[in-house]
């Protein structure tokens, strides 16, 4: 008979990966149920996920190609927004559900044993299936106006990878953070609204003004965005600094966070 010993994690350590590949069936577990919950009594049901970029695409489009008319690289407003949405969705889709996951989850985490870093982890399981939808929707998108991505498609899934590991390691520092501090459930909200129109989401890095330029350069999810549509739209590439750092930055993010939410998992269950 197998016995497990539980133990406290170190003063410095990481996930054992081998209790977190045991205890996977528990991150299918939960993003399975965040799926169903998300769309249960819903009258659209998976709609959803196809309406609200939609829906936001369209508004950018009216609002910043047809108002502002802010260029689009040479591409329709309503395609550039939408595959700037695409990255974003998962960016702010993970950080927001992964920083409430363990409050909302507070019995299991103080209860019952699994690797708790799983609880945030789960999140990107149901956005990236929300993801997968709207980006058959682009597919289609592509073919009706006629854009041929070019060779950079392949290296789509780098940059999905790349924002997920930026989220990813975001969420597990909020989330951490909010089992302790629950301010922290207003400041996130608050945060991702400043980066959505900080950052090039619905409009092109050359209609930023030179003197703002150098905040949009240090800005980790205006790479990303860019990268994106370089993959999805043949839009020009990035400078090489930018694709090595988007590469770099999102993994030490992940690093970071995981060993940030290593450290504080001691006291969640005494405090949540």
């Amino acid at each position: 008979m197998n016995r497990i010993v539980i133990t406290p994690p170190g003063r410095i350590s990481l996930p054992k990966l081998g209790q977190l590949w045991e205890a996977r069936e528990v991150l299918y577990r939960f993003g399975a149920r965040d799926i169903t919950l998300r769309y249960r009594q819903t009258a659209l049901g998976v709609v959803w996920v196809v309406l609200q970029p939609l829906l936001t695409a369209g508004v950018f489009t009216l609002v910043f190609g047809r108002v502002a008319k802010l260029p689009s690289g040479g591409v329709p407003y309503f395609i550039f927004s939408f595959a700037g949405l695409l990255a974003w969705n998962i960016f702010s889709g993970i950080v927001t559900r992964s920083s409430n996951s363990l409050v909302s989850n507070a019995s299991l985490v103080s209860k019952v044993y699994f690797p708790r870093i799983l609880v945030p982890l789960a999140s990107a399981y149901s956005v990236l299936v929300d993801f997968l939808v709207s980006l058959a929707l682009l597919v289609a998108l592509l073919v009706a106006y006629g854009i041929n991505p070019g060779w950079a498609v392949v290296l789509s899934p780098i940059w999905v990878v790349m924002v997920v590991l930026l989220s990813s390691g975001c969420g597990l520092i909020s989330s951490s953070l909010m089992v302790r501090y629950r301010d922290v459930q207003y400041v996130v909200p608050f945060l991702l609204q400043f980066l959505l129109y900080a950052s090039p989401v619905a409009y092109s890095v050359s209609a930023v003004p030179a003197k703002y330029r150098l905040f949009y350069d240090a800005n980790p999810l205006s790479w990303i965005l860019q990268e994106f549509r370089w993959s999805f739209l043949h839009q020009p590439a990035p400078p090489n600094w930018q694709i090595a750092l988007s590469i770099v930055l999102p993994i030490s993010v992940f690093l970071g966070g995981t060993f940030i939410f290593e450290q504080m998992e001691r006291g969640f269950a005494d405090v949540i």
